[in-house]
């Protein structure tokens, strides 16, 4: 898969490439500055080209819509951004090895797939999740519901779910009612628009299964994959690196369950952070599409089993603490904690940062798709410090204040962490990091 057998025949590569010698030797093919886009594309120039020829009323309006939709659309696939230097479209046609080389159009078989992991998600939290929830002492019933009442249910919604004092005195007034009365439906009210239990417990179940199959599966290619042992591979040959049936199913798979958790967030549980983990996952999408349309999977397959590391731990640790395992909980986050700070401090800056910015800089140079690349991997770094950063000032903060008075004298302790965790799992989205799940412990 890697090495100079990879190179297309004629001798290409980026080497070759800065001498004025492309694929066959010829460089860039003759026509114009920008060239085709991805074959599955072409239909759509086609249609427009065709549309704008067409006479009909406002003949000229069409032209000038058609024409600016053109330069849009030859602009988004120019190859001076997504290609290196003497590198076209067309030399990317080729049949390659296995699956050919990627293309954009492969991306269109995310969407059936999305639907299906979604599909399995639904029978597995029915059939599966919920049985497993019940087998561990996990309740399905509904949380008690409020007393009904318009005065305090206004004031709930319009103006406080956390009454002070002031407030709490003036309604018992109103509505002549003992203020711990009132208190207690304030706290039955916020617990009312809580999920169950069992809800969050199956949803948990499911990411837990299937960061752990990923991951494995991963571990799996990658191990008899030679970028993995050495990571220069992963820009040797560049751009002409075939695509292999393995490869292919690893990006699908993984592209396709953030687009099923895309549109699941609607149906999911509602969370604080909502609109951080909705531009979180458009974030997420945006950067593996735009790795396998630059034929940078190699270094992108490293990156996600990198991530799911941590991932699946995460998701265990939330299911011992909905099933009220403790010390399995603690002992999870524990081994969570320094997985996460070694992947994403560790291995990830030391390692993927360095192929990524100097050995591919040796190797094939910069370009403009590539300093884009490198520069969304590096802000990437900056939450990872971030989120490290609070994770440890959290468990800190908690082991400080973790004394326990015995009677007859008073010994201090470090604790078992039970309420950090609780509130922390309970509040994290499966298997990423926000700032406002961390800042509400």
């Amino acid at each position: 898969m890697g090495g100079e057998e990879a190179r297309p025949p004629g001798g290409g590569g980026l080497r070759l490439a800065r001498d004025g010698k492309g694929p066959e030797g010829g460089g860039r093919r003759p026509g114009p500055a920008l060239g085709p886009p991805p074959r599955g594309f072409r239909w759509l120039r086609r249609q427009l080209r065709l549309w704008r020829r067409r006479p009909r009323g406002g003949s000229k309006m069409a032209t000038a819509v058609a024409g600016a939709l053109g330069l849009l659309w030859g602009w988004l696939w120019s190859e001076r951004f997504w290609l290196p230097q003497n590198v076209s479209w067309a030399d990317l046609e080729g049949p390659g090895d296995g699956y050919g080389y990627p293309r954009a159009r492969h991306i269109l078989s995310v969407f059936p797939v999305a639907a299906g992991i979604f599909s399995v998600r639904l029978l597995f939290e029915r059939f599966i999740a919920k049985p497993c929830a019940l087998h561990v002492g996990i309740q399905d019933s509904d949380p008690y519901l409020a007393q009904p009442n318009a005065i305090l249910e206004k004031v709930f919604i319009s103006i406080t779910k956390y009454p002070d004092e002031k407030r709490l005195e003036g309604l018992s007034k109103q509505l002549d009612w003992d203020i711990r009365k009132i208190q207690c439906w304030f706290r039955h009210r916020r617990n009312q628009d809580k999920p169950p239990t069992l809800t969050k417990f199956c949803e948990s179940m499911w990411r837990f299964t299937f960061y752990l199959c990923i991951f494995c599966y991963g571990i799996k290619f990658l191990w008899s994959s030679p970028w993995f042992w050495d990571i220069r591979q992963c820009w040797h040959s560049y751009p002409y690196q075939p695509l292999t049936s393995g490869l292919y199913y690893y990006y699908i798979m993984e592209l396709a369950f953030y687009w099923s958790l895309m549109f699941s967030q609607f149906i999911d549980i509602k969370r604080k952070d909502f609109l951080i983990m909705f531009v979180h996952h458009l974030a997420t999408i945006g950067l593996i599409t735009f790795s396998y349309i630059n034929n940078m999977v190699r270094v992108g397959t490293l990156i996600m089993c990198l991530h799911d590391a941590s991932d699946f731990l995460l998701e265990a640790a939330k299911l011992a603490n909905y099933a009220k395992y403790q010390r399995l909980c603690d002992t999870l986050f524990v081994i969570f904690s320094a997985v996460f700070v070694v992947t994403r401090l560790g291995i990830y800056p030391f390692w993927i940062l360095n192929t990524t910015f100097f050995e591919s800089w040796e190797i094939i140079g910069p370009y403009p798709s590539w300093w884009l690349f490198n520069g969304l991997l590096l802000i990437l770094q900056f939450l990872h410090v971030f989120w490290s950063y609070l994770i440890v000032r959290i468990a800190f903060k908690a082991l400080i204040r973790g004394k326990v008075t015995y009677p007859g004298r008073i010994r201090p302790r470090l604790c078992t962490l039970h309420s950090f965790l609780t509130s922390f799992l309970f509040s994290m989205p499966g298997g990423s990091w926000t700032v406002s799940s961390l800042a509400c412990v």
